[in-house]
């Protein structure tokens, strides 16, 4: 190999300039090539043999690589080959520079992913164009990808706001509607318990009246009074109206929640309790915490703390609550499933305010998210579950809504068999309408 005799031009001092590493092992190679370069306005590296290029282009990844093909060591069809097989480097463009001019040789570097070839002796105006040319090309490559990973990331995002938009509408129309038509009726059945009360217990006074009255009945009337055992049906009846009223009350706070959960008022900013959102989802996913068969319940454990109303909007809150305990339910199911019911299953609600945010962590001891896989969590269409049980669109639809629609943070900490924990950071100033999804 020889050593450099010669003095190689400085390195162009433009840091927006293309850099282009020269490879070869000849001095003089080196110098005509370095001084056109920088006649050009382009910087430059330099490279004596293959290994030293390897390691420099991985090191410094220039914009292309002018590579000789016949150097000691490794040649330039095998550097080149290696460029191309390390994924960091294999997007650099290569130009060979060699006096082998047969089509053998050339059509070898073009298979190995070559770009393009300069004959020896060099011709400095050729250098350059085909430098240019290539250089030029590449960033019509890289500006093109970007556009298209542009464009890519818009149409995902469109899509997953459109399909967002679909699920509130669609989820809020149904419990809308649902809740009215459970409303309806029984708001017929509460006003008409009190009248009822009112007439039973007037029955119950003539029944006590008639017994003061005629202490003594008649023996047919004794028997059916002893048969209906008058005494527990006077004493029953109370208790019935009174469950009945409970079950009322009952029916019309879930029909309170249904509404609460639902929220129509979608495009409007408004001041909302964080825990009534929670508590109106953790009631209508009541149905899958409890226990099914050897399955055991859902033990839902809240730290509730003394948060004030924020202003949001508490319907896409809502679904964004839905989303994260949904996932935690199913993660929970998983693990009992793997275990054996062997685990104690447990989801843990905290909040809290910190500082200028409203904090809600939720927490579950379940089978945990792998390490490789939580940097892709919020994407668009990514799901970690099989076809058909997950369409990827939850969690991205909850990242939207938290960061974009309430300037928040979302966040994930989870190790494999230790649980999840998301939280959720809503800032107390009201959210900027602009950022709408």
């Amino acid at each position: 190999m020889s050593s450099l005799s010669s003095p190689i031009p400085s390195v162009s001092s433009d840091s927006k300039a293309d850099v282009v590493l020269i490879v070869d092992d000849n001095p003089t190679n080196l110098s005509i090539l370095s001084t056109a370069l920088s006649s050009a306005g382009l910087r430059f590296r330099v490279a004596v043999d293959g290994e030293s290029a390897l390691a420099q282009a991985e090191r410094t990844l220039p914009d292309l690589i002018l590579l000789d093909v016949q150097m000691p060591g490794i040649d330039g069809f095998e550097t080149c080959r290696r460029l191309k097989a390390n994924p960091a480097t294999q997007a650099i463009p290569v130009i060979f520079t060699t006096a082998l001019a047969d089509s053998d040789s050339k059509v070898k570097g073009f298979a190995l992913g070559a770009v393009d070839y300069i004959p020896k002796p060099f011709e400095q105006q050729e250098v350059l164009a085909r430098v240019q040319v290539h250089l030029q090309l590449r960033h019509l490559t890289e500006s093109l990808e970007q556009q298209v990973r542009e464009r890519t990331a818009a149409l995902q995002q469109a899509q997953v706001q459109l399909v967002q938009q679909e699920k509130l509408s669609t989820l809020g129309e149904l419990i809308a509607g649902i809740a009215h038509e459970i409303n309806n009726p029984i708001n017929f059945i509460a006003s008409n318990i009190a009248p009822l009360q009112e007439s039973i217990a007037s029955l119950m006074e003539l029944v006590q009246l008639y017994q003061q009255e005629y202490p003594q009945p008649s023996p047919r009337l004794a028997q059916a009074i002893e048969e209906l055992d008058l005494e527990f049906v006077l004493a029953d009846t109370t208790k019935i109206l009174n469950s009945i009223t409970l079950g009322t009350e009952r029916i019309k706070n879930l029909t309170v929640s249904l509404r609460t959960f639902s929220r129509s008022d979608q495009s409007i900013q408004m001041l909302a309790d964080v825990h009534q959102g929670l508590e109106s989802t953790l009631l209508i996913l009541q149905h899958r915490l409890k226990g099914k068969g050897e399955r055991p319940a859902i033990n839902v454990i809240k730290h509730y703390g003394n948060l004030p109303e924020i202003y949001c909007y508490p319907g896409q809150l809502n679904q964004v609550f839905m989303n994260i305990l949904a996932n935690a339910i199913d993660a929970l199911e998983e693990s009992m499933v793997q275990h054996h019911n062997a685990v104690d299953p447990q989801i843990q609600i905290t909040t809290a305010l910190e500082a200028d945010w409203v904090v809600i962590r939720i927490a579950d001891n379940g089978i945990g998210i792998p390490e490789t896989v939580q940097p892709r969590l919020f994407e668009p269409l990514f799901t970690t579950k099989p076809i058909g049980k997950g369409t990827g669109l939850g969690l991205s639809i909850a990242w939207q809504i938290v960061v974009e629609k309430h300037q928040g943070q979302l966040e994930v900490t989870s190790q494999p068999d230790e649980g999840a924990e998301f939280i959720v950071k809503l800032p107390l100033a009201p959210p900027d309408t602009a950022s709408g999804i």
